[in-house]
């Protein structure tokens, strides 16, 4: 069986739910591009390490355009990550997908432009293939796990990620919708980007709390019993997330072996002359560049 590692990046509810709770050794990494949002809580589930990360930090303090994406995807790969299996709350564009289901996307479309998207400014250009921006072997691995939970599990789905952190307005959110967009979230993008730099195998569960303000709520509904309802669909939701991912953790064994292309990410992906890149390139990106250069 292959060496397998699998980092869990814990969104909004989940970050605190299991991040704040699960028993293990706590780690700090130090990363060239600075301090992750959170220590590390490494630990074994049914035999299979793992690598706890809470995206937002404790306290949920970091906003989603200030979380230092580039760190935390670092020091997972740092402490031997091979797989990223992330979550995060969204708002549905989907009449079909309702709050407390979850989805399995499949596509991103990218609309931020505050956060660094690359770990490779300095030293030399690298282009990564993109297209399938989540791992194909651990989407259907995490959909193989749908049994686990008592909830609908929506196989595919366009994530549109904004900036934020203030939420859509309605023109944006219809505007969002005709682009053929299913989920809007905050937080998958760079994350699922840096992760195919770093030649992670990623995937994401997203955890639908609301319709987004496409769809009117009812007139009469206290703006403060709404907040109530959508954080109590988010609670219900995380529960359900943790389930899949424990299951998927506990399953692993059945994909351990399988190739996933991320893990080839940069092998045609650094386009520089190699002779030209400097040597400080290989003590400054550690991990992520090692068996290249």
């Amino acid at each position: 069986m292959a060496k397998t590692k699998i980092g869990i990046i814990g969104g909004s509810g989940l970050g605190e739910a299991l991040c704040g709770t699960e028993k293990g050794t706590r780690r700090r990494v130090a990363t060239p591009f600075g301090e992750p949002s959170d220590e590390l809580t490494e630990a074994v589930w049914s035999g299979q390490p793992i690598a706890l990360l809470n995206r937002h930090g404790r306290g949920h303090l970091i906003n989603p355009s200030c979380v230092n994406y580039r760190a935390n995807i670092y020091a997972l790969k740092a402490v031997g990550c091979t797989h990223v299996i992330a979550s995060g709350a969204v708002g549905s564009l989907r009449e079909d997908i309702a709050p407390k289901h979850l989805v399995i996307p499949d596509q991103i479309i990218d609309k931020t432009y505050r956060r660094t998207g690359t770990f490779f400014d300095d030293y030399f250009a690298a282009h990564v293939e993109f297209a399938t921006p989540f791992c194909p072997v651990l989407r259907q691995h995490l959909l193989a796990c749908a049994d686990a939970v008592k909830t609908t599990v929506h196989g595919a789905g366009t994530y549109i990620c904004m900036e934020g952190p203030a939420f859509s307005t309605r023109a944006e959110s219809e505007m969002h919708r005709a682009w053929g967009g299913d989920l809007i979230g905050m937080t998958v993008m760079p994350e699922a980007k840096l992760a195919r730099e770093a030649e992670l195998a990623y995937a994401l569960v997203a955890l639908p709390s609301d319709y987004d303000c496409w769809r009117p709520t009812p007139g009469d509904l206290d703006k403060h019993e709404l907040l109530k309802e959508i954080i109590g669909n988010l609670t219900e939701a995380t529960a359900n997330a943790i389930t899949l991912i424990k299951a998927a953790v506990e399953r692993f064994a059945k994909i351990a072996d399988v190739p996933s292309p991320a893990h080839s990410a940069l092998e045609l992906g650094i386009w520089s002359n190699r002779q030209m890149i400097k040597p400080e390139a290989k003590t400054t990106l550690g991990p992520l560049v090692s068996k290249y250069l």
